[in-house]
């Protein structure tokens, strides 16, 4: 018996008729529909008629429901996987599906279509020719800190999810690390009826939220730092403190001695081997 084909099927991220014909029928098609929240994918499902048996799969218990269907697809069923909204493997399980799907040999094909990223993108008015996507922000308080803290010269334009409860305490922590002035796009409810796109800076952003209460969904799009503004201020604040400071910074950071040794010598355009001489010469 020949192994059936996994299909990651795009399914709107908000407007019903944001679906390609494509997915509709290969919904209709398949065995079986790997759904990340089977109560919310039944009523896209109820909408067009589509009475494909469902199974649930999601993040606590990716690992464990993916081997599950890759015996399925080993026993020729073809299975598709939707997501609660957008492009399934951005950002959710799907990702660990399709890994053990190569593993074992199986093919897999996406179904394009709607994407929270990329749709956040192109309407921010932000650069759209080379972007970061973040997803959201590990809640992790180190790792956090980390990646926060290699946001802080990023210059290509950087993308973020965030829920309503967090949205103010994000936009916080991205104006200590990024600064009060750079611009933001903040994008809320994207493709339903109270879709927003709001222009400002972080500084502005926070005291906006702090007065209105964030609701729905958002996406944030941030402008990156300008290569100028970068390399001016990079070599005036390297040149005037040592190596075993620069690293001290890092340090303070609650980055871990490894990383920052690293990023020391990105700073300064030299080997970590340099650095670790510095730092840990006694």
């Amino acid at each position: 018996m020949s192994f059936g084909e996994l299909f990651l099927c795009a399914t709107p991220i908000g407007n019903l008729e944001d679906i390609t014909i494509r997915v509709l029928n290969k919904l209709k098609e398949v065995d079986l529909i790997a759904a990340e929240d089977t109560r919310h994918s039944i009523k896209l499902l109820n909408h067009y008629e589509i009475k494909t048996p469902m199974t649930s799969y999601h993040e606590f218990n990716k690992i464990d429901k993916a081997k599950y269907l890759v015996e399925k697809l080993k026993e020729g069923l073809n299975i598709a996987v939707i997501t609660d909204a957008g492009t399934p493997g951005i950002s959710d399980p799907g990702e660990e599906l399709v890994k053990q799907c190569y593993e074992a040999g199986i093919k897999v094909t996406s179904l394009p279509g709607p994407a929270a990223c990329v749709t956040a993108l192109t309407i921010s008015g932000k650069a759209t020719r080379r972007f970061a996507f973040e997803a959201f922000l590990p809640s992790d308080k180190k790792e956090r800190r980390e990646i926060l803290s290699e946001l802080t010269n990023e210059t290509r334009t950087i993308i973020l999810y965030e829920a309503p409860h967090r949205l103010l305490k994000t936009l916080q922590e991205l104006l200590e690390y990024l600064g009060e002035e750079r611009a933001i796009s903040v994008c809320k409810e994207l493709t339903k009826k109270h879709e927003d796109v709001n222009r400002l800076t972080l500084k502005e952003a926070i005291d906006y939220y702090e007065i209105n209460e964030p609701k729905g969904e958002y996406v944030l799009v941030l402008e990156g730092k300008s290569r100028t503004e970068l390399s001016k201020e990079e070599h005036e604040k390297w040149e005037n403190i040592g190596i075993e400071e620069h690293f001290k910074l890092y340090i303070q950071k609650g980055i871990d001695e490894k990383e920052a040794m690293k990023m020391v010598a990105k700073d300064r355009g030299i080997s970590k081997r340099d650095v670790y001489s510095i730092v840990k010469a006694k």
